[in-house]
């Protein structure tokens, strides 16, 4: 089908937000039928990591897109998608020693950022309690792309940064559980308002020394439909010959 090989040329490496926008608005009105709904998803999201200490969440965003899938009960929807950027992992770290005398005096009384990059992919379900409110569940692996360590700190007027390449210390995959509530606008054909939570059940690094650690994060997310009125209109006039 046309959005199984979206999503899987999508996790077989592009990695340009840009590009899956413009897919996305081509095809909308193609993807988009009686059975399928096809939008953008995106949103700010809130990342932290569990079992790392001094971390905080701070706002990031996100973007992709999604589908929902009919089933033969009309309030049960099959929900899936892309989220082509989204990042994970934690704030207001402290710092540690680069190895590097120069760089450990500079961000002495500094921060760390440790931002991981995923694709993710929600596989679940959606239920409709009526035409506005929705519960959303779902399993959802994700596959790194690349992950910093972002030091941070005041040096005089301006503020010192130095990005460190984490990416041979964190798993490549990483596998959670999702779910939240929704609001669709507009007596339930306009936009999607989803607030959900995401609960990561795989230790994020590889080093088994350190106590386990996993994503978490909140995102208050919005879904866009691409080309559902027209579909909508396509099958009302199927209905009627």
């Amino acid at each position: 089908m046309k959005f199984i090989g979206i999503l899987l040329f999508t996790l077989l490496g592009l990695t340009q937000v840009q590009g899956q926008v413009l897919i996305s608005l081509l095809l909308g009105d193609k993807l988009n039928s009686g059975k399928v709904e096809f939008g953008l998803d995106g949103g700010v999201n809130y990342p932290d990591i569990r079992g790392l200490d001094g971390g905080k969440a701070k706002a990031t965003f996100n973007i992709g897109f999604y589908f929902d899938i009919k089933t033969k009960h009309p309030n049960w929807m099959v929900h899936t998608g892309v989220l082509v950027k989204a990042s994970l992992g934690a704030s207001s770290l402290p710092v540690y020693s680069l190895q590097d005398s120069d760089l450990d005096n500079l961000f002495a009384n500094g921060e760390v950022q440790r931002k991981i990059n995923y694709f993710n992919v929600p596989i679940g379900a959606k239920y409709k309690f009526g035409p506005r409110v929705y519960a959303i569940g779902a399993v959802m692996p994700s596959l790194r792309s690349k992950a910093y360590d972002i030091f941070t700190a005041n040096a005089g007027k301006d503020e010192a940064e130095y990005k460190r390449d984490i990416g041979n210390e964190i798993h490549r995959l990483d596998f959670g559980v999702m779910g939240g509530l929704g609001y669709r606008l507009m007596g339930g054909n306009g936009m999607n308002l989803t607030l959900r939570y995401y609960y990561g059940l795989v230790d994020v690094v590889i080093n088994d020394t350190t106590p386990d650690q996993y994503n978490s994060s909140l995102y208050l997310a919005v879904g866009i439909p691409i080309g559902a009125g027209k579909a909508k209109e396509k099958e009302q006039k199927k209905g009627t010959n």
